[in-house]
């Protein structure tokens, strides 16, 4: 079972969800990113397969200058095995000893059914030794930057004190990514009371009571309602609209400021539902549902959204839908 992950300081990315590591050095790609995140909610058997079919496309999502390491953990059961996929500088690593594996379409490296062993690294080269206290970044869950990871495992629980498994969640998001955590398997649906978190640091969500309204949904799996018009961002309380009462605000968790504090804006008319940028930093990027690269909108120009359109805010991936008649 993961236990702690250490992030080394560095400009590329590394996201964890559950027992997913992922270090990605993709400028300029960030399909290859959100594609690459997806693949941190997928685990067990036939993770290998998905890994593949990544592999396959890596050379179209990523323009051929990509480099990166995944590895999905498998820790069932006690079995304690990994299935990882990496291409260009990207390595992964068991108690120091890089992985070793078969070569895939793409240029890409996959490995499966190895041993876990204690510790877990991906990143650039050879594993990164261990870092004096203070200097690496313990990641619990989410997206950020960094020179690459060393997951540490914790021992597995004996056989006889494992509890019971629950019962499977209903669904599963396997989206691709955000600061709020390119999640791990969804918790239990909050109550009523739990609506709205307190803290703007945590992603702003509740579940619909009917499907009629159209959705975000985030890539941790936590759904937004667009029963009116919405501002996005770091800290969007104090946007104009919010202030107007004219919109509601949905703080989105960023602890490396790559979000703007009011980013983007949702806009309702009818049935119609349109994206606009305020402004922001980093800018506002979608990309149709079967796209491999994302479109930057003008700033406070509407974009119109349709069913599957996926929005890329900072590095958070939401996902629009749109309900049938």
């Amino acid at each position: 079972m993961p236990d702690r992950c250490e992030v080394l300081p560095g400009d590329s990315v590394v996201a964890r969800r559950g027992g997913g590591l992922l270090w990605v050095d993709a400028p300029g790609s960030p399909a290859l990113v959100a594609a690459l995140h997806a693949c941190l909610g997928v685990a067990g058997p036939g993770a290998d397969r998905v890994l593949a079919a990544v592999a396959s496309q890596v050379m179209t999502l990523g323009n051929g200058g990509a480099s990166f390491a995944i590895v999905l953990t498998d820790s069932a059961q006690g079995t304690g095995t990994g299935v990882a996929l990496w291409s260009g500088k990207g390595q992964p690593a068991v108690d120091g000893v890089p992985v070793s594996g078969s070569s895939v379409d793409g240029g890409c490296t996959l490995a499966a059914g190895f041993s876990l062993g204690q510790t877990l690294y991906v990143g650039p080269g050879q594993a990164a030794p261990q870092m004096p206290p203070g200097v690496a970044f313990d990641l619990q869950d989410g997206t950020v930057p960094g020179s690459g990871a060393m997951l540490h495992l914790a021992a597995p629980a004996p056989a006889a004190a494992a509890p019971q498994p629950a019962a499977a969640p209903a669904q599963q998001s396997f989206a691709a990514s955000s600061d709020a955590g390119f999640g791990a398997p969804a918790a239990a649906a909050p109550s009523s009371s739990q609506a709205r978190p307190d803290s703007g640091e945590q992603t702003a969500f509740w579940r619909p009571d009917a499907p009629s309204a159209p959705l975000l949904r985030f890539d941790d799996g936590m759904v937004v309602t667009i029963d009116e018009d919405l501002v996005l961002g770091r800290r969007p309380d104090n946007h104009e609209l919010v202030a107007a009462g004219t919109a509601r605000p949905v703080p989105i968790a960023d602890t490396q400021n790559v979000l703007s504090s009011a980013h983007a804006a949702i806009q309702r008319a009818g049935r119609e539902v349109s994206l606009v940028d305020l402004g922001s930093l980093n800018g506002t990027h979608v990309a149709g549902p079967e796209a491999t690269e994302w479109t930057q909108l003008e700033p406070g120009v509407a974009h119109p959204l349709s069913d599957g359109d996926r929005l890329l805010l900072g590095w958070t991936v939401i996902t629009f839908e749109q309900p049938q008649d």
